[in-house]
């Protein structure tokens, strides 16, 4: 039972982290301006005429409209008169980003759904890991850690709104959710059979850990090639083919660095296979490099075809995980192999 919630803690987390790419690929994280709620609702509006003042109508105390451009919140409970009271209302001071788009706000909402939901099922595994104290209690204690990184990560998603989408905050939200895989791919570690088939090698697992350091590195400079990209959005507008035209430091570091994770994935690889290590997953992780190495030349060279941003993040997440449980398999086959 409790295995089973950690791997439906696991897909739920990675659901987040793909609805977080279409977010990014949107542009629909300002689809919610305020934080937990979504305008002052737990369902947000379809429409524009939801977010306006009308006269006779029931608002209740948080509810938010947009008013000369502005962001206002009720401060009570009312109904409103003939005539716009300002009294009844209060400019909203965490910013000044008042744009209702349909769209972009209901992708942000189905975002915060998948991360209740995550939340939900962390906290049930915290929960179950209770009775796991006196067999290992590294599980009950990592997984209320966890528990905790999801709020911490929860409250790092408001501040990113807050911040109408600063870079630094988007760049540490995506490597908190990474740490958050690790974390559960740990749990679920711990909590598996001892007994293994993989044969231990040292320099096959300092490979696997400088291959972890190069993704995350590949994230990050990732990130910040994407809030380039934005800001490209927003002073030439949609004009596709121009936004690499002259791209920053990042993008070249980036590029340069696929170079050197593919060459050393490739190497991991051959040396499983030659020394029949038995490591199945690192098939698993060649091909996902390829088709990070696929869309990122499309996005490039092709002008960003439909959901290639998106893919490229996810696939690069994925990717992280697969490493990461490549690690904790050969530490694994190192404890069996010391105790034999």
């Amino acid at each position: 039972m409790f295995r089973k919630v950690v791997k439906i803690s696991l897909i739920l987390v990675y659901l987040v982290i793909i609805a977080g790419a279409v977010v990014r690929m949107t542009g629909s994280g300002m689809g919610c301006p305020d934080w937990p709620k979504c305008f002052g609702h737990f369902i947000p509006p379809t429409e524009r005429a939801q977010l306006e003042w009308h006269p006779e109508q029931n608002f209740h105390k948080g509810q938010v409209i947009i008013v000369d451009e502005t962001l206002q919140v009720s401060k009570s409970e009312f109904t409103s008169s003939k005539k716009f009271n300002k009294s009844n209302w209060e400019l909203y001071t965490k910013h000044d980003y008042a744009v209702f788009n349909p769209t972009h706000t209901w992708v942000e909402y189905i975002n915060r759904l998948f991360g209740a939901l995550a939340g939900l099922a962390v906290l049930l595994m915290a929960i179950l890991s209770i009775w796991k104290w006196k067999k290992n209690r590294r599980i009950t204690l990592l997984s209320w850690f966890t528990t905790f990184l999801m709020g911490f990560q929860a409250w790092l998603g408001a501040t990113v709104v807050y911040s109408v989408l600063a870079p630094v905050r988007i760049t540490i939200h995506m490597v908190v959710a990474l740490i958050i895989v690790a974390l559960i791919l740990y749990i679920l570690h711990l909590a598996s059979p001892k007994k293994v088939n993989f044969s231990y090698n040292l320099l096959f697992k300092n490979l696997l850990i400088l291959s972890i350091v190069l993704t995350l590195i590949q994230v990050v400079l990732g990130t910040e090639v994407r809030q380039f990209v934005d800001m490209q959005i927003k002073d030439i507008g949609y004009e596709k083919h121009l936004w690499l035209e002259n791209p920053n430091f990042q993008f070249y570091a980036h590029r340069s660095f696929s170079v050197l994770v593919f060459l050393l994935n490739v190497f991991i690889w051959w040396k499983n296979k030659k020394q029949h290590l038995g490591y199945s997953l690192t098939h698993w992780v060649m091909l996902l490099i390829i088709l990070e190495v696929f869309t990122g030349i499309a996005m490039y060279y092709f002008d960003f075809p439909f959901a290639t941003q998106a893919a490229h993040l996810v696939i690069a997440s994925v990717l992280f995980g697969l490493q990461f449980y490549l690690l904790l398999q050969s530490k694994k086959a190192e404890i069996q192999t010391k105790n034999s």
